[in-house]
């Protein structure tokens, strides 16, 4: 990504009131650096308003150069946007994903299979316990662990990772150089050092607000391969992060706990909603591990690096195809998870039946179950 292509995707992100989605639709005009050198009557033909205008002929350039300063500054120091090769793919899935990221370490991180850690931050020994050892499990087996940097749960998991010597990756409600809360600027320290990163969509210097908060989450959640919701009340900003996690096809999991604390209820509503009930760290990562897989693979295609499965159902010839179980069922199972009514709906077999012979092809290997519906196990 050239400087002036930085230029033009800094200018759009810092534009007032211009969201993701008003951006995706400019962006669907031109690109960046040809919308920022429109005329002002072109700018508002694009549905800008005068003051929007106004910044991006005017104001931009003073917030622009100091993050560029700030970007020079260090050589831990990265802006990606969707341009950049370091732009998280799972990101993209987002329906409105950041248009810049600031970075503080290695940007690298931020392309290793993820579980988010979130809970309270007045959480209970217990549950302040349950956050590293998971954390602590989830690193060991080379899983990078994402939280929030918050007091409470969210310190103990970024901990528990740093501990196993794993890789965790904190994402902020302010700048990257505002850390918050201020009591965990060593923990910060320590994250950078040991090759992770701390990650805001907020300029560098940007103060902590209420309102960045739920943003962040959003953030959390879209990096990672699934949600772990140790310890929240009924009314907590896990809470948020793990609705994000839903609308974004990321699965959730939860910790249970007493129906007499209420600071587990959250959680407990969380799993009686359809969340994952997790009781040990292997619980979720038997869980994401189909996904994460899949992450690696379609990792080493971008790269080009060929992919050899070593099943595939529509290469194997009809005579193949027959000497397996239910083949209508599983010549309509592809590389895309696909929920059971679809199945049902493409093969005309009724949505019962579609189970029991789903839940064999499962149990034999052919199929895995993922967030979404079922893809076919091309690593069997």
């Amino acid at each position: 990504m050239t400087e002036s292509q930085l230029v033009a995707w800094l200018t759009l992100s810092f534009t007032p009131k211009l969201g993701g989605v008003s951006i995706s639709r400019l962006l669907s005009v031109d690109s960046p650096q040809n919308i920022i050198g429109y005329s002002s009557l072109e700018l508002q033909n694009l549905g800008l308003k005068p003051a929007q205008v106004q910044y991006i002929q005017q104001q931009s350039h003073a917030d622009v150069d100091q993050c560029l300063t700030w970007l020079a500054s260090s050589q831990y120091h990265s802006i990606v946007t969707p341009l950049s090769n370091d732009y998280p793919r799972l990101m993209t899935q987002m329906s409105s994903h950041p248009p810049v990221l600031f970075v503080k370490g290695d940007a690298k991180a931020l392309h290793q299979p993820q579980i988010a850690i979130v809970g309270s931050r007045n959480a209970s020994m217990d549950g302040l316990r349950a956050a590293r050892e998971f954390s602590y499990e989830f690193a060991s087996q080379g899983v990078a662990v994402t939280s929030g940097l918050a007091l409470g749960i969210d310190g103990h998991a970024h901990d528990g990772a740093l501990q196993a010597q794993g890789t965790t990756i904190a994402v902020l409600g302010s700048g990257v150089d505002q850390v918050y809360p201020a009591r965990h600027k060593g923990l910060a320290e320590r994250i950078v050092q040991q090759g992770g990163a701390l990650v805001s969509e907020f300029r560098p210097h940007a103060k902590p607000r209420p309102e960045h908060f739920p943003r962040r989450n959003r953030i959390i959640s879209g990096l990672s391969q699934g949600v772990l919701v140790v310890e929240a009340a009924e009314r907590s900003g896990s809470l948020i992060t793990a609705r994000y996690a839903l609308e974004q096809n990321r699965d959730v999991f939860a910790l249970p706990g007493s129906i007499y604390n209420s600071g587990h209820s959250g959680t407990n509503r969380l799993i009686q909603e359809g969340a994952v009930m997790a009781l040990c760290a292997q619980d979720v990562l038997d869980e994401i591990n189909p996904l994460v897989a899949r992450s690696i693979i379609s990792k080493e295609s971008v790269s080009n690096v060929p992919v050899q499965p070593q099943f595939n159902f529509e290469k194997m010839s009809p005579t193949q195809q027959q000497a397996l179980p239910f083949p209508q069922l599983l010549a309509n199972v592809g590389n895309e998870p696909t929920p059971v009514d679809i199945l049902a709906e493409r093969t005309h077999i009724p949505v019962h039946e579609i189970m029991m012979q789903i839940l064999e092809l499962e149990l034999a290997g052919h199929v895995i179950s993922v967030s979404g519906g079922y893809i076919l196990n091309n690593r069997k």
